[in-house]
């Protein structure tokens, strides 16, 4: 199905467009508020028209980076804009789209002089469609002309990929082919080479391995196509009238997996899973029906369907979602069936945050939040309720709660279609989260049992490991640069072919800390990149670091290497730099607290900080510091 089925109904949903206010601060507001209810092609185009009309350039200030999108192909796509800007919206994402001349995509990447070059992306989609990319197969061709044919299309995509890098240093997505063409052999295609359904299918795979290789992300059209049936993507009358391969009626959907993707890039794919437990990952009341009365398991379709729900989640937290619990239970009742009924999937160790108690979910979702040291905005509640999702939508907006069904058994896949977790990679770091999180807590129990600082700090005889950038941690420091908002003092992102620059530069350095103590490995804490200016300043391009840590000495240990390399490269002083920005607050005096001297400040909030490497003397910390 293509429809947003995920998505609330929203009451008034017309009458509140009508009288879209024309403040722009109040007005975008309202907008991602209507962006997030189930939309089809028709009201998602005037939610677009009416927001591009009240506020033409996007709102002054946003939580995040503004996208301008290259979407370039071979077909019409005019009629996918409008979904993709609103699929922006209902994530906090101002978008501007600009669609190339019919057919001419590879006329305007290669000529600098273009409305593309003039327009200068910062993401790029490239979407092309099932008939120019079979242009020339036949069912005469035999294997070898095929083959020839498949490496000839697989050539031009990765020249379109290299042209679109080389002009705008921007991330490319590709879309999969759709499967548009109908078969000729029938069970049997693929012993017809020259099929140009099986022809989608090879450079579908083809196309997966070069984006691998060459760090292009993929719009898996081709899998929604797999599930919803080709007949809800592509009609045929269309394409015959106007061109256009991918129906209306999908564009909502279209333009949400594009969305979701953007928000991926800029760190904003929601973080953790909070889970109510009565009627939503067993059937009953723990505390009415006790635990024998609750339903899991083999044994009916609603325990299985259960089963089958927790089973999903596990494997999201073994992926590297945080789970967490919040439901209104008696804590004892609560966590019995995790340590006692033998049809339970999950067990209280795959849990990082466990809330039950009365009070109203969305204070318990707050606390949640703070347990974690996440923000709102990264988490994702499921509950049976209706009357509680409405209450957290209503209290807590910036908290993803999907509409899932009366059945269980749909409760994956409201949260499978949503994209709630829409990933780009997964590392080991991911694959470790919730064990880090359960270290904290045992942690903070040795703090509140040691009577001092120094002697609690001592005693988790902590080691920073620190290495320069490399091709094996590529994937992560790209994916903490693009997600990490609190602790960051300039917030500017990075793509892989940034951070790639930064390694081959040498007058610049790139350090990755990873922090272990008796409690286990916290993963990577610390993102640093220093940059040596023609005046010897050394500036400190970027500084984030994880807030897990904070309070344990990691700070001035990290200015002590960082003048290490400074010293390296030749550099007289530090600089470094806070640009404000609406979550990274808690950094703003970070310099000054580490005895830098303020040097400048601006009517926004930021400030410029030097500090003389001549008198600078490394901190004393309870920190063993070692070159991985």
């Amino acid at each position: 199905m293509t429809d947003l089925h995920w998505l609330p109904e929203v009451p008034n949903w017309r009458q509140r467009l009508r009288t879209l206010p024309n403040d722009p601060a109040t007005a975008w507001d309202t907008a991602v508020a209507l962006a997030n209810a189930r939309l089809n092609f028709v009201l998602t185009n005037a939610l677009d028209e009416t927001l591009r009309r009240v506020l033409p350039a996007g709102p002054e200030t946003l939580a995040t980076r503004k996208v301008r999108l290259a979407v370039l192909g071979s077909s019409t796509l005019t009629h996918l804009l409008p979904a993709i800007r609103v699929a922006g919206l209902r994530r906090g994402i101002w978008i501007d789209t600009y669609e190339n001349d019919y057919g001419q995509y590879r006329q305007e990447l290669s000529d600098p002089g273009s409305a593309l070059h003039e327009f200068q992306p910062t993401a790029t989609l490239l979407a092309l469609d099932a008939y120019h990319m079979t242009a020339g197969v036949t069912a005469t061709l035999d294997l070898e002309g095929a083959d020839a044919a498949l490496a000839d299309m697989q050539g031009r995509i990765r020249e379109a990929w290299r042209l679109a890098r080389d002009a705008f240093r921007c991330p490319v997505l590709q879309q999969a082919i759709l499967p548009a063409h109908l078969p000729l052999l029938g069970n049997n295609e693929h012993r017809l080479p020259g099929s140009r359904a099986w022809f989608v299918t090879r450079l579908n795979q083809a196309i997966r391995a070069m984006a691998e290789a060459d760090g292009v992300d993929i719009l898996a059209v081709d899998d929604r196509a797999a599930r919803d049936g080709i007949g809800k993507w592509h009609d045929p009358a269309l394409w015959h009238r106007s061109k256009q391969e991918v129906s209306p009626t999908a564009g909502p959907l279209y333009g949400d997996l594009v969305g979701r993707w953007l928000a991926a890039k800029q760190g904003r794919s929601y973080k953790c899973l909070v889970l109510d437990l009565d009627n939503t990952i067993w059937g009953g009341v723990v505390g009415d029906d006790g635990l024998d009365g609750i339903v899991i398991g083999q044994g009916s379709p609603l325990g299985e369907a259960y089963t089958a729900f927790q089973e999903y989640a596990r494997e999201l937290g073994r992926r590297g979602v945080i789970l967490a619990v919040c439901s209104k239970n008696d804590e004892a009742n609560a966590l019995e069936p995790f340590d006692k009924h033998p049809d339970m999937v999950l067990k209280r160790g795959d849990i990082a945050s466990f809330v039950a108690n009365w009070q109203n979910k969305a204070d318990n979702i707050r606390a949640i939040a703070q347990d974690l040291n996440i923000g709102l905005d990264a988490l994702c509640f499921v509950d049976d309720n209706p009357f509680e999702r409405n209450l957290v939508r209503q209290e807590l907006p910036m908290v993803a709660v999907p509409e899932v069904p009366d059945d269980p058994t749909f409760y994956p896949l409201a949260l499978a279609d949503g994209g709630y977790f829409e990933g780009l990679s997964v590392t080991e770091e991911d694959r470790e989260r919730t064990g880090q999180y359960q270290g904290n807590r045992a942690r903070e129990a040795l703090k509140a049992a040691v009577t001092d600082l120094p002697s609690y700090l001592r005693s988790l005889e902590m080691q920073l490991v620190w290495k320069r950038f490399d091709t094996i941690g590529l994937q992560r420091i790209v994916q903490l640069i693009n997600k990490s908002n609190q602790f960051n003092l300039t917030t500017r992102r990075y793509t892989e072919a940034d951070v790639l620059a930064v390694m081959a530069d040498d007058t610049a350095f790139g350090l990755q800390l990873r922090l272990t103590d008796r409690f286990g490995d916290n993963g990577i804490i610390a993102i640093i990149i220093g940059r040596l200016q023609d005046n010897k300043d050394l500036t400190i391009d970027t500084w984030l670091m994880s807030c897990r840590v904070l309070g344990r000495q990691v700070e001035p240990t990290t200015l002590n290497l960082i003048a290490q390399e400074a010293a390296r490269l030749g550099a007289r002083r530090l600089a470094g730099e806070y640009i404000p920005t609406k979550k990274n607050g808690m950094v703003k005096d970070h310099y000054a607290r580490l005895g830098f001297t303020v040097m400048e400040t601006d009517p926004a909030g930021g400030n410029r900080n030097i500090l003389d490497l001549a008198s600078f003397t490394p901190a004393e910390t309870f920190i063993h510091v070692v070159e991985g």
